[in-house]
């Protein structure tokens, strides 16, 4: 979904799975300052978009999902987690339930397997499933907004904000009103900073939800079956995810950022050391510099000076080993 708002002075086109709205509007630090100050907001309109309906919709979503929703109060957001058989990270979903359905929204471009692997579990249950995203764009107001919400739009409350889904028709409307506009870039590097994970930049196919610190968040390990709790209750019980998510500054001499996928080493091994992780996400933040997200091995020490490619990297701990 191209966003209209790439029509506002200074817009630049995000690339890769963020394609579709702006990557900035022509200052990446100031638009990173608004949004910590708790104003402007964040064009979403690129994320997909799932609701379920029907009397049965949060019985039904609690025996798929890894959190709790049976019985999820109206207004409370949550995140949760579709898993394979193996245990291993398939969907992540931000949502809210408004009294009537459950909202969602996933990554760009998971809708539609998302909606599929729902509709093969329906059997009996009285629930609907929609994909939304053609007719609802996600607006992201920072933590502290004082932007106004329009009449009827649902709103999905956190410590980081709110998320609104707002009718595609009245994006460009709302725009007008909402405060500067923030690009996805200033959004992400928050986010890094904020060490919250994202599907698709800190997984691959094989991350389980205890690497990423997604247990509590993300994971009830208190409600019944789903598919892949007996590798959660087990990695749980056993206290051996194989990797951890950490969070990196990395050396600010360097021109360029580490990009995502760029191999990490000990120091003190050299160039030709072992590979013990990889960069997952990087930014620069408007305080700390560039900064990273990264997977690493469990065994690796908390305090061990790392290497990014060429790029000197300390890390501080996200996940405890």
């Amino acid at each position: 979904m191209k966003s209209p708002l790439l029509t506002l002075p200074g817009a630049v086109p995000a690339e890769g799975a963020d394609e579709g709205v702006a990557a900035h509007y022509g200052d990446l630090f100031r638009e990173q300052r608004a949004l910590a100050d708790g104003t402007g907001f964040v064009d979403l309109s690129h994320r997909g978009v799932v609701t379920v309906t029907g009397e049965d919709r949060l019985a039904w979503l609690h025996l798929l999902l890894t959190q709790h929703v049976s019985e999820l109060p109206a207004g409370r957001a949550t995140e949760a987690l579709i898993l394979s058989a193996n245990g291993h990270i398939e969907h992540a979903l931000y949502l809210v339930d408004d009294g009537e359905t459950v909202w969602a929204h996933v990554e760009p471009g998971t809708q539609d397997a998302l909606v599929a692997y729902l509709e093969s579990m329906k059997f009996f249950y009285r629930v609907e499933v929609l994909d939304r995203t053609a007719d609802t764009a996600v607006v992201h107001l920072p933590a502290g907004s004082i932007a106004e919400v329009p009449k009827g739009v649902v709103v999905r409350e956190t410590p980081y904000g709110r998320d609104l889904f707002l009718p595609r028709a009245e994006l460009e409307t709302y725009a007008e009103q909402a405060g500067p506009p923030a690009g996805i870039l200033a959004y992400e590097a928050l986010r890094v900073e904020q060490h919250r994970p994202r599907l698709g930049f800190e997984t691959d196919h094989r991350t389980i939800p205890h690497e990423l610190g997604w247990i509590g968040s993300a994971v009830h390990l208190q409600k019944g079956c789903y598919r892949g709790q007996e590798t959660v209750a087990r990695v749980q019980n056993l206290g051996k995810p194989p990797r951890r998510l950490v969070f990196l500054h990395l050396d600010g001499s360097e021109v360029h950022l580490p990009a995502a996928g760029t191999e990490l080493r000990l120091a003190d091994d050299g160039p030709d050391g072992r590979k013990i992780g990889f960069i997952t996400t990087s930014a620069r933040h408007h305080e700390l510099g560039p900064v990273a997200l990264a997977l690493v091995k469990r065994n690796v020490a908390v305090d061990a000076p790392l290497m990014a490619g060429d790029t000197a990297a300390a890390q501080e701990v996200v996940v405890e080993p």
